[in-house]
C-alpha cells in the first residue's frame, strides 16, 4: 500500500512591481507563505502592503514580477481559477449574503459544484459546529454581529477545502471578544495545514498570531522575520510599531 504524501505547497511572489502612472507603489517585492503557517504583511499607510496583497489575491495585475503556487505561474490567472487551485480569499468588506441564513450562505458556495446533497449537509454541519454558529444558523446575514459575520465568512471560505486563505483586514469592524474568536480560528486553521497570509492595520492582534511577518515601507520589504524579531527591532518601532510596542502572543490555552 502506498504511503506517498502530497508535497507541501508554497504560495510565493518574485520581484513584484506595481506602478500607477509615474509612481512606483510596489518595488521588487518577494514574499512567501507555506502550508501550515501564518504570515503577516504589515506596514504604514502608503507602504504598498495592500497593493502587494491584492496582487497575491489576483485583484491587481503587477507591471513586473510573478506569483507562483510552487512552480505553477499564477500571475495571469483570474481569482476564480486561483480559488480552484486552493487559494481562498476573505475580503475586508462584508461579504455575507444579507438575505440568506448562515446555513444558506455556506451552502451557496457548493451549489455550483457537483457534490451530492448529503455530502453538502455533512460539510456544512461540520463547519457550523467548528465555528460555533449553531445559535445563529437560521439567522439572516443582515442580523449578524460583526464577530458572527466574520466567523460565517471564514467558514464559507473553508467550504471548498482551500490550501491557503488570504485574509484582508480580518479584525476590522469587530469587538474585542470577536477579535479573540478570530485569533482562535486562525490558530486552528494553521493546525489544519492551511497557509494564511494576513494584512491588517491592527498590528497587535496580527503579530500576536503570526509565525512570520513582512514589514513594508515605501514600496519595499524593510524587514522580514518572526513576530518576536519585528517586535524587538528598533527600526521597526521607529517607523511603524511605536517605541512602546510590546508583543503579546496569542495562546489558545
Amino acid at each position: 500500500m502506498s504511503t506517498e504524501t502530497q508535497p507541501e505547497l508554497k504560495l510565493h511572489s518574485e520581484g513584484l512591481v506595481k506602478r500607477y502612472r509615474k509612481r512606483t507603489v510596489v518595488d521588487d517585492v518577494s514574499i512567501n507563505v507555506r502550508q501550515g503557517e501564518v504570515v503577516g504583511l504589515l506596514g504604514p499607510n502608503g507602504a504598498g502592503k495592500t497593493t502587494t496583497f491584492y496582487m497575491m489575491v489576483g485583484l491587481v495585475r503587477p507591471n513586473a514580477g510573478k506569483i507562483f503556487l510552487n512552480e505553477k505561474d499564477l500571475t495571469g490567472e483570474p481569482m476564480y481559477k486561483r480559488a480552484r487551485m486552493g487559494i481562498g480569499y476573505l475580503a475586508q468588506e462584508a461579504s455575507v449574503f444579507r438575505n440568506l441564513t448562515v446555513r444558506e450562505n455556506l451552502e451557496s458556495v457548493l451549489q455550483f459544484l457537483s457534490i451530492p446533497k448529503k455530502e453538502i449537509d455533512l460539510k456544512v454541519d461540520k463547519l457550523i459546529e467548528e465555528f460555533g454558529l449553531h445559535k445563529v444558523v437560521d439567522s439572516k446575514g443582515y442580523s449578524l454581529s460583526g464577530g458572527e459575520r466574520r466567523r460565517t465568512e471564514i467558514a464559507r471560505a473553508l467550504v471548498t477545502d482551500p490550501k491557503f486563505i488570504l485574509l484582508d483586514e480580518p479584525f476590522a469592524g469587530v469587538d474585542p471578544i470577536a477579535v479573540e474568536d478570530i485569533q482562535q480560528i486562525v490558530s486552528g486553521l494553521r493546525h489544519q495545514n492551511i497557509g494564511i497570509l494576513i494584512t491588517d492595520h491592527n498590528v497587535h492582534e496580527t503579530l500576536a498570531i503570526t509565525d512570520r511577518a513582512y514589514l513594508m515601507f515605501e514600496g519595499k520589504i524593510l524587514m522580514e522575520g518572526s513576530a518576536d524579531k519585528l517586535a524587538e527591532d528598533e527600526k521597526a518601532k521607529q517607523l511603524y510599531l511605536g517605541k512602546q510596542f510590546k508583543l503579546d502572543r496569542y495562546t489558545s490555552e
